[in-house]
């Protein structure tokens, strides 16, 4: 690359503080009331009404405009190949959220089409995902536990469970959550709350989906190796569960053991080789179908379940279920999970749909997103699905296949909807460990999320920390409220750093209007009689005593002793005065003077006097520049610690001026009462060079009247 040109510049104005500024550049006093505001939000037209129709149904926007030729094949093949990826993950993620089968298909049919029309991302999958799946298996268990199905069978003089009634109840748990978390991303969406998102850091994020992704293994091991252990709920309810795992490890179905290692090696196996063939051929292999095919017709030809003891699916019905409203007693206790489903299922889903509309040119509408999704969950609920989001593998499945547009979201659906009709009654006999594999083996791009800790070591430390404490909260707390701590402790590390802000004395580049940090830059020099302060965070209460603590440290002197020491010189000199005052008083008492009328000059002469301002410390600056560039705000008490500063250093004779105020810093100090008779905004200055020019120029002006006033005491 050629070196860049070096270019000149001369710019000759006047130095401008606030004052001038607003006069030369005719700032606008007026300011929208909010009545007019909400008046201009609820004035309808009919562009505007045309523009809301579009904007809420983005389907009547591009639909009529879709581009058979182009976009046609390629959204065919994409539908079809997702929506055989959706068979084995809908069933596999249906075990996550502890409800049968067959409802991860329904979750893979109706949510899909209520996107297709309603969403504004062309490339995300939606469906089941693995970190929501375990979060409703969370709740499902926690309200419909095994414990509260358990009768007598008279046959074999045992407790057994009732699964019929228990996946019944779990099933309305599932519908009651999801519909409370769609109800949640709806409002969110009509009360323009998309940004909520920009509180999901991405090593947040990322920390918290790899603690789901554990969560989610640990409840897989269960059909992993054939066992049954009590379901433990609350903090710390992942370590109880190893444990009672691995004590009851002895008692492990050797069959279903066997079944679940080959799979997961034979799925790992296949997905390499897709991997290796991936330039070669258009279509992956879908190797999670051709696994549960085979799994299903060994299962059936060898009697897996009745000679071997293994677990599988069990009975799935034909066709779809009834809309039925969801069980409103149960809304009160999911309102928590259902909030924390809500901003999980859209972070996850607008940050994969942002990176997708960057690549290729179009825009994600944010609130519209929130409004698709939660109309998603809300009728899916109706449906009896669990919630969803997008899944990373399956949308690379359809943007590698050529999925341009949300049709090929649709087409996946078509595909579900043959499958629940007509076939799925012939995976009944596929073993549930078959699906635990396939689950382990789709966590693989999480657990390479470990990755991120030395990358973040090495860029950036207290995102690190973000990740990691993210990571063990969700551990330790369970996803639901280990994303709370979790988004807490990442606020509470912007607090921090705001708090702890780097603070800087500046000096000026030479022959340029440019100030650097002294300590950083060799060549910078500080101005004579002036020091220049900047802090590097925004000033608030959190911060506003640190502020004042370092220009402090930094200046050099101790403001504090330098007001104590001239408090004590005014207490003397009026000590003294009075003492004085009373002896002229005695004497004047003696020479039969009338001490009550007013004393003339001789006799006030006989009185002393201490000065309290004696000869200037030349150690002292003669002015305080301000550098409030990164300052976006000022509350109440930011606006009393610069009042306070400018009237301690104004005391001996240091004058402080503000410098680089945004609007809104200068809106702040004039609402908080910052401007009086004496302090007008003539000591705010647009540039950090207007301010030192203003004070170098009064500095002369004050060292050319000590000169005359020292020349007229020498005359």
């Amino acid at each position: 690359m050629a070196e860049r040109r070096r270019m000149s510049y001369s710019v000759h104005r006047e130095v401008l503080d606030e004052e001038a500024m607003d006069e030369m550049g005719q700032k606008s006093v007026s300011k929208t009331s909010l009545r007019e505001k909400v008046k201009k939000s609820v004035r309808c037209s009919g562009p505007r009404m045309k523009s809301c129709l579009l904007g809420t149904v983005p389907i009547m926007s591009w639909l009529p405009r879709y581009p058979i030729k182009e976009n046609a094949l390629g959204d065919l093949i994409s539908g079809i190949s997702v929506g055989i990826m959706q068979l084995p993950q809908g069933m596999a993620y249906a075990l996550l959220a502890s409800v049968p089968p067959v409802f991860g298909l329904y979750s893979s049919f109706y949510p899909v089409l209520i996107y297709f029309i309603f969403g504004t991302s062309k490339h995300i999958s939606l469906g089941t995902y693995a970190v929501m799946s375990v979060m409703i298996g969370g709740v499902t268990e926690r309200l419909a536990p095994d414990s509260d199905f358990m009768r007598w069978d008279n046959v074999t003089n045992a407790s057994i469970i009732d699964t019929v009634a228990r996946d019944e109840e779990r099933v309305r748990v599932a519908a009651a959550v999801t519909f409370i978390s769609g109800l949640f991303q709806i409002l969110l969406g009509l009360v323009q709350f998309g940004f909520v998102v920009t509180y999901l850091s991405e090593p947040l994020v990322r920390g918290y989906t790899t603690g789901a992704a554990i969560h989610v293994i640990v409840s897989q091991l269960k059909y992993t190796f054939g066992i049954s252990p009590e379901r433990h709920s609350g903090p710390l309810s992942l370590i109880y569960t190893v444990l009672e795992i691995c004590y009851l490890l002895p008692e492990t179905n050797i069959g279903t053991l066997v079944a679940s290692i080959i799979t997961t090696l034979g799925l790992i196996a296949a997905k390499e080789f897709n991997a290796f063939l991936g330039k070669r051929i258009p279509i992956p292999i879908p190797v999670e179908l051709v696994a549960i095919i085979i799994a299903t017709v060994i299962s059936w030809q060898f009697d897996l379940q009745q000679k071997y003891g293994v677990d599988v699916v069990g009975v799935i019905p034909s066709g779809l279920q009834p809309p039925v409203f969801p069980d409103a007693s149960i809304f009160g206790q999911v309102i928590g999970d259902g909030f924390a489903l809500a901003v999980v299922g859209y972070g996850i889903a607008i940050s994969l749909g942002r990176i997708f509309a960057l690549k290729y040119g179009y825009k994600v509408d944010s609130n519209q997103e929130l409004i698709a999704l939660g109309l998603s969950n809300s009728i899916g609920g109706i449906f009896q699905c669990f919630s969803v989001s997008c899944s990373m593998s399956r949308t690379m499945v359809q943007e590698s296949t050529g999925g341009k547009t949300q049709v090929a979201g649709a087409l996946s659906a078509v595909v579900i909807l043959f499958i629940t009709l007509w076939i799925g009654s012939l995976f009944e006999d596929l073993p549930k460990s078959v699906l635990a594999a396939i689950i382990y083996v789709n966590l693989h791009s999480m657990m390479k999320q470990f990755l991120d800790i030395p990358a973040l070591w090495k860029s950036n430390r207290v995102d690190m920390l973000v990740w990691v404490a993210t990571f063990i909260l969700t551990l330790l707390l369970n996803p639901d409220i280990g994303l709370a701590a979790a988004i807490g402790f990442s606020l509470l590390t912007v607090i921090f750093r705001t708090q702890l802000p780097k603070y800087s004395m500046l000096g000026q580049v030479p022959e340029t209007d440019i100030y650097k940090p002294l300590d950083e830059y060799h060549q910078v020099r500080q101005v004579p009689g002036i020091l220049i302060f900047r802090s590097s965070a925004t000033l608030y209460f959190a911060n506003a005593e640190m502020y004042q603590d370092a220009l402090n440290s930094k200046s050099g002197f101790d403001i504090t002793k330098l007001l104590s020491a001239k408090k004590k010189l005014e207490a003397k000199k009026k000590r003294h005065e009075k003492k004085e005052a009373k002896r002229v008083k005695k004497e004047l008492k003696q020479n039969g003077v009338d001490v009550n009328k007013e004393p003339n000059m001789e006799e006030q002469n006989h009185v002393s006097v201490i000065e309290v301002d004696p000869e200037r410390d030349p150690s002292l600056p003669r002015a305080i520049v301000l550098d409030l560039g990164p300052v976006n705000f000022l509350d109440t008490v930011a606006v009393k610690t610069l009042r306070s500063i400018r009237k301690d250093y104004g005391e001996i004779g240091v004058e402080v001026v503000l410098a680089g105020c945004q609007s809104s810093v200068v809106d702040n100090l004039q609402t908080a009462g910052f401007f009086n008779d004496k302090v007008t905004k003539s000591c705010l200055f647009t540039t950090v060079h207007d301010a030192v020019l203003y004070c170098q120029s009064a500095i002369t002006q004050s060292q050319s009247l000590e000169n005359e006033e020292i020349a007229a005491t020498h005359f």
